[in-house]
């Protein structure tokens, strides 16, 4: 063999050695930011299944709130009729 074939297989080689190398380093780093994405999206998962759980009850805030207005309207029948009748109270 003649040597500057034996050269050009020789850089033939090293060039395909650090492709290969270079294709097994980005398929490494792929299958670890595989691993990082799918952790999170199950992390946010498990977030949105306890904000589901968290707000299961929300058809009761209605409910509630018809008995906030009306603690707030007896109170202040109280403090109307303190304001008149005592004069104790000032609006």
């Amino acid at each position: 063999m003649d040597s500057q074939v034996e050269n050009l297989w020789t850089i033939a080689n090293v060039l395909g050695s650090v492709v290969v190398v270079a294709v097994a380093a980005l398929l490494t780093l792929l299958v670890i930011f595989v691993h990082r994405i799918h952790k999170r999206v199950a992390a946010i998962k498990e977030t949105l299944t306890a904000t589901k759980a968290n707000t299961a009850d929300t058809e009761l805030i209605t409910t509630t709130a018809g008995g906030v207005e009306a603690v707030l309207a007896e109170g202040l029948e109280h403090h109307l009729f303190l304001g008149r009748v005592l004069d104790k109270v000032r609006s």
